[in-house]
């Protein structure tokens, strides 16, 4: 068994992944057949499966961070680089204001200000909270996740800035989580606190992948895995991100006030939740985040529950998800599912339309991935309904070419009238349509995109999450 260097005796089994160990010859071999454990950059017990098409996962998954680490400086360079231009393009007006004004000396940007935005933030750059959706309204705490996780990609400033002035909530801050695997800090999340009337809520809201950050893109396709005695399979890429410790897994306590390196997300967020809720018991939580940070958000109350914190459960006021991906397999589905009942907390799962990353990493016999909670599906109408599953749940269907490009013609389409016929706080600017354009190609991504899952929350029914449904998993 080729040895990762970390402990795995908190797993009853296990399947990780080493890019930085791995060769040509070595990638070469592992479509061959053969023990998988003998390796170099597979860790695993003896006698794991090695059908031809769990050796074509690891092949694609292995060879994609191993592409994703070698680009990861010029990546970033080049996503820096293009975000200051959309700034400075949009904060003069246009290239001809841009080059005027560089002319003069008075064209400047920051990554660090807040009023410099992101990729994402470039898609969609609605901040303002929907006036007609308050607290009490069966959408409040839905348009807030999705708003909280549209933002929790910005910078500190922006976000604080928003938060404060815009929404006149309470900011908590925002924090570079620890992740113990990639021995750097490569998770974020940001904490408010909602003091409004018939509230009083702190939301936690996860970061998702970032366009240009190879560190991010790296966890996603890190389909490792850890088995949990009483728990299930889990996505070790997701896990390693919340905060699972290299050589002791997922103790209920650990040391934190070293400083050698900044703290863990999973633990960090516990205490700083601890502290608050202990000092008024009339204060819940909720957890949201988008893709990357939407598989974190439901990952967060399993741990909970594994730590047998069932006083904080009990506070948690749900939990709401935007395109996220499978976390884990149907048993720890049902094991987080079971506490999520227990303790009365409804769990969202909101789809739009064609959205790849809901449909990741696959549900079928060679990586058993499974989805649960209540899947709110949206169609490109903003018409909600509540499923089992999201159509076409593996995404790659032959069948599903056509219709999926038909649909993306019509979003593009829609993003020229959207702003007429409902109104010109959903009207699309030029960046989001070339967004779309790239979804006549690949009709997944541009619908993964945060501007649909706002629209969905605003546009969508109220009566879709007035009741918890639990819905068995498929």
């Amino acid at each position: 068994m080729a040895s990762c260097g970390c402990n795995k005796e908190f797993s009853s089994d296990y399947i990780l992944l080493k890019p930085e160990k791995l060769s040509f010859y070595e990638l070469i071999r592992v479509l061959f057949p053969g023990d998988i454990e003998k390796r170099k950059f597979v860790d695993c017990q003896e006698g794991a499966e090695s059908s031809f098409e769990r050796r074509w996962v690891i092949f694609i998954s292995i060879l994609a961070q191993k592409f994703l680490q070698f680009v990861a400086k010029p990546l970033a360079s080049f996503g820096s680089t293009f975000e200051m231009g959309l700034n400075l393009f949009s904060a003069n007006g246009g290239f001809g204001m841009l080059l005027f004004n560089s002319l003069r000396g008075i064209s400047s940007g920051r990554i660090t200000s807040p009023t410099f935005s992101s990729f994402n933030g470039h898609l969609d750059n609605r901040v303002e909270l929907d006036k007609r959706i308050q607290p009490g309204d069966s959408k409040y705490y839905a348009a807030l996740s999705m708003m909280s996780s549209k933002i929790s990609y910005e910078n500190k400033a922006f976000i604080e800035t928003i938060v404060e002035d815009q929404w006149k909530m309470e900011f908590l801050g925002f924090f570079d989580f620890w992740n113990d695997y990639q021995d750097k800090a490569t998770t974020q999340a940001f904490m408010l606190h909602d003091k409004n009337v018939n509230s009083d809520t702190i939301v936690v809201a996860f970061r998702g992948t970032e366009t240009f950050d190879a560190d991010a893109w790296c966890t996603d396709f890190d389909i490792s895995w850890y088995e949990i005695p009483g728990v299930g399979k889990i996505h070790g890429g997701f896990m390693k991100a919340l905060g699972l410790q290299k050589n002791k897994g997922w103790p209920k306590e650990i040391e934190q006030d070293d400083h050698t390196h900044s703290p863990v997300a999973y633990y960090a967020i516990r205490e700083m939740l601890r502290k608050r809720l202990q000092a008024n018991d009339q204060t819940k939580f909720v957890l949201t985040g988008h893709s990357l940070g939407a598989a974190l958000a439901i990952l967060f109350p399993a741990v909970l529950a594994l730590h047998e914190e069932t006083w904080m459960l009990e506070r948690l006021r749900g939990v709401y998800t935007f395109g996220q991906p499978r976390v884990g397999d149907h048993k720890f589905g049902e094991f987080t599912s079971e506490h999520l009942r227990k303790h009365d907390i409804p769990y969202f799962r909101f789809v739009y339309g064609n959205d790849l990353v809901p449909r990741l990493p696959y549900d079928n016999k060679t990586l058993m991935f499974k989805h649960f909670g209540t899947c709110l599906y949206y169609n490109s109408f903003y018409e909600g309904k509540i499923v089992a599953e999201e159509p076409n749940k593996n995404y790659f269907s032959p069948l599903m070419a056509i219709p999926k490009t038909i649909n993306a013609v019509w979003e593009l389409i829609r993003s020229f009238i959207i702003g007429h016929s409902r109104g010109k706080e959903y009207k699309e600017g030029w960046f989001l349509r070339a967004f779309r354009v790239l979804g006549l190609i690949v009709p997944g991504v541009s619908a993964h995109g945060p501007q649909d899952y706002v629209n969905s929350t605003r546009l969508g029914s109220s009566a879709l999450l007035i009741i918890p449904h639990h819905i068995p998993i498929q």
